[in-house]
């Protein structure tokens, strides 16, 4: 697995398969390259670069700080690193907020932007209720509340063995795991999202409670020309259970 070196020195691991103009994808908040296991091959003519986030997959923890403007830095380094000078940046969840630093602050390195449900952060910001962030601090509950979070019961039903690749990676340490929720929690872009220039499309699903839908409209209206995609009745993983219809729509804004 190759490695990229951030600027602090930290081994930053990835993913490379496919030919074509440079994709690159980012996962959730704790979560390594199989986030994306289930729809990567959805996006063919795509050189598909997948960076694990410092703290998942085969990258170290470093040591800090732990938010998401200093992990974008991480994404620029892989980018050096393939000798990238532009890419198509794809970002869900904690990716997407990554990947708004990554456009914001490196805006010659981004050439389309992809941002799944995610958030503009800061206090003006939606956030999920009291009730969801009872059950995902409990450990006795909080399988049962990611996967129903994440997916529509009736396709937990149907697929009762999974896989399900977006509960988390479970060998990161104690330590990476609170700097994920530290920079997830800390994000604030909001002032600096009416300056983003790249073509930005914004997709979320309508029954998103991890990330609620409404934070969607909100980045669609602080972020220029952006277009907005809410996907019906889809949860926080709306682009693996919803790949079908959603993917050809990214694939379609990308090719643009």
């Amino acid at each position: 697995m190759p490695h990229a070196t951030a600027p602090d020195g930290t081994a930053i691991a990835y993913q490379v398969d496919g030919d074509g103009p440079v994709l690159v994808l980012l996962a959730g908040q704790a979560n390594d390259h199989h986030w994306w296991d289930g729809v990567r091959t959805d996006f063919t003519g795509r050189t598909r670069v997948t960076v694990e986030m410092r703290g998942t997959g085969g990258s170290q923890d470093g040591e800090g700080p732990w938010t998401t403007r200093h992990l974008a830095g991480d994404v620029v380094a892989v980018l050096d690193d393939l000798g990238v000078g532009r890419a198509d940046v794809y970002g869900t969840s904690m990716g997407g907020r990554v990947a708004q630093w990554v456009a914001l602050d490196h805006p010659d390195r981004v050439r389309r932007l992809v941002l799944g449900c995610t958030s503009p952060g800061g206090p003006r910001a939606h956030e999920r209720s009291e009730a969801v962030r009872r059950d995902l601090g409990r450990a006795s509950t909080r399988r049962a509340a990611l996967l129903d979070l994440m997916f529509t019961p009736a396709y937990v039903q149907a697929h009762p063995d999974g896989p399900f690749r977006v509960l988390g990676d479970p060998r990161m340490s104690a330590r990476a795991s609170r700097g994920h929720l530290t920079a997830s929690d800390t994000h604030d872009a909001w002032d600096e999202l009416p300056r983003l220039e790249a073509p930005t499309l914004v997709v979320h699903g309508t029954d998103d409670r991890l990330n609620p839908t409404a934070n969607a409209a909100l980045l669609a209206d602080l972020i220029p020309d952006a277009r907005l995609h809410l996907v019906e009745g889809a949860r926080h993983a709306y682009f693996e259970e919803f790949a079908a219809q959603v993917s050809p729509v990214v694939l379609a804004f990308l090719t643009q």
